[in-house]
């Protein structure tokens, strides 16, 4: 196994130094699930709730936050992400909200982080707009569902459920 890449040598954080990296298109994949109950959900989709649109301003928290996860990780590289899309998929039987990341770059490193954090607060948007009806919302589920892209080219999760 190789060692972690954000240690140096004497094992002290550090941003790696990516600059002899090769420039490619990287994309990475995140996925999420905010659980609640039945009619927590129905308000949502019946548009009832005080806040307004709660899935619209999801979606624009978890843009935002995937632009800005450079200021949130330390040690995540600051990039110019070419495309962020986040999807939030009404899901009546299983009583949730399945969420859907996706960030793209054309660069020296990769984009799960930002996925991952925008799934994240996509889901902790919801939860935020939605706890004054529903407190016992459940958060879960976050994780990388897919990688393309850099020396390490394409990983997919096996497990996805």
């Amino acid at each position: 196994m190789s060692r972690l890449t954000h240690l140096d040598e004497q094992g002290r954080a550090t941003m790696v130094d990516v600059s002899d990296k090769a420039v490619t298109t990287r994309e990475a994949v995140a996925a999420g699930r905010v659980r609640m109950l039945p009619q927590t959900l129905k308000l949502i989709l019946e548009g009832g709730h005080k806040k307004g649109d709660v899935l619209a301003v999801a979606r624009i928290a978890g843009i935002q936050a995937a632009k800005r996860t450079h200021e949130l990780i330390p040690l995540c590289h600051p990039l110019m992400l070419t495309g962020v899309r986040v999807e939030l998929t009404p899901n009546e039987a299983d009583s949730c909200v399945d969420i859907e990341a996706s960030c793209k770059v054309s660069g020296q490193t990769g984009v799960e982080m930002e996925a991952l954090t925008a799934a994240s607060v996509a889901a902790l948007t919801l939860y935020d707009m939605c706890k004054a009806v529903d407190r016992g919302m459940v958060i879960e589920a976050v994780q990388l569902v897919e990688k393309q892209g850099g020396k390490s080219g394409h990983w997919r999760r096996e497990d996805e459920q």
